[in-house]
């Protein structure tokens, strides 16, 4: 029987690029994409699409039988700034979507699930630079805090149940085709639009806030290259760490002004400079590499001429 696989959070940032790619990799009609929120223009006409609320686990069990769902991919999430507005409603859903699909796919055997962590596991005590696998973990976001207690429901989920969970620890992520998420790393998106439109940019982080990033195009390969990995290559059953690369705000700014000269970037930190510092600049991906095989494909010079020039190209 064919893998049919369900991604619920398919109009988000990641979601859309995900179910896309999962569409030319197992075929249009045997990826469901799964939202509560309208269809992203993007996914229409490219496969079947359903409204699907992640919180109702007897709606979404309803789907996964209906569907006959054999891979889950929950990307639905409340993402680490705007979680900080509603800190109860951030915990409620990014715990209980989780656990919903976990206790779904022990009873009716799903193959795999993903379901992705982030570098805001990591809080003020971790180490900043090369930040390894395994570490002092103290989250000082209730995002942070969800994705850890996450990680730990999916290792037991594996542990006692044998469900084959899979997650990697995102950094931030990039990407010219969908929209950012309310997250403290989207100034590295919102950049390169501005930029574009008004030549100008005003970031919320200090110019030297160096933060792991990742291009869309590579997240999108590592989240792929993990889910079809051996079982046995699986070694890591919290979340992994990957990487991409390191820069600042006034890096990102200076390798956009290398295209386009008359581009300017003034700097008003607020609330997200915090929580920006409280993770580490840099992360190690070793473990990633040894047991699957990741290596990045993007620096940010090849990041910066790809992204404007597909986002000058989607403006015609």
């Amino acid at each position: 029987m064919k893998d049919r696989i369900l991604v619920i959070g398919a109009s988000g940032q990641i979601g859309v690029e995900l179910t896309l790619a999962l569409r030319k990799i197992y075929g249009n009609n045997n990826v469901i994409a799964s939202d509560l929120r309208e269809q992203n223009p993007l996914l229409e006409g490219t496969g079947p699409y359903v409204s699907l609320d992640v919180m109702n686990s007897e709606m979404l069990h309803v789907q996964v039988i209906r569907q006959n769902i054999t891979q889950i991919y929950l990307l639905a999430a409340i993402l680490s700034a705007t979680g900080e507005k509603n800190p109860n409603l951030a915990w409620h859903l990014n715990m209980q979507g989780l656990l919903n699909v976990l206790d779904i796919a022990r009873e009716e055997n799903i193959k795999k699930i993903y379901w992705p962590s982030s570098i805001a596991v990591f809080g003020p005590t971790s180490p900043k630079q090369n930040c390894p696998q395994q570490t002092i973990i103290e989250p000082i976001t209730v995002y942070g805090i969800s994705k850890y207690a996450g990680e730990f429901w999916c290792n037991y989920y594996h542990k006692r149940y044998d469900v084959d969970i899979r997650s990697l620890r995102y950094p931030g992520l990039i990407s010219y085709k969908s929209a950012p998420g309310g997250g403290t790393t989207d100034y590295a998106v919102e950049i390169y639009h501005e930029a574009l439109e008004n030549k100008k940019y005003e970031c919320f982080l200090n110019e030297d806030t160096y933060l792991p990033m990742m291009y869309m195009p590579d997240a999108i390969r590592a989240t792929i290259e993990l889910m079809e990995a051996p079982k046995s290559s699986i070694n890591i059953r919290t979340s992994y760490n990957i990487a991409g690369m390191t820069f600042s705000p006034k890096e990102i700014a200076n390798s956009i002004q290398k295209h386009l000269p008359d581009f300017s970037i003034a700097y008003k930190p607020d609330y997200r400079q915090q929580i920006a510092e409280s993770w580490p600049q840099s992360i190690d991906d070793s473990i990633a590499n040894t047991d699957w095989g990741w290596k990045p494909q993007f620096n940010l010079e090849k990041m910066t001429a790809d992204m404007l020039l597909n986002l000058q190209a989607n403006n015609k």
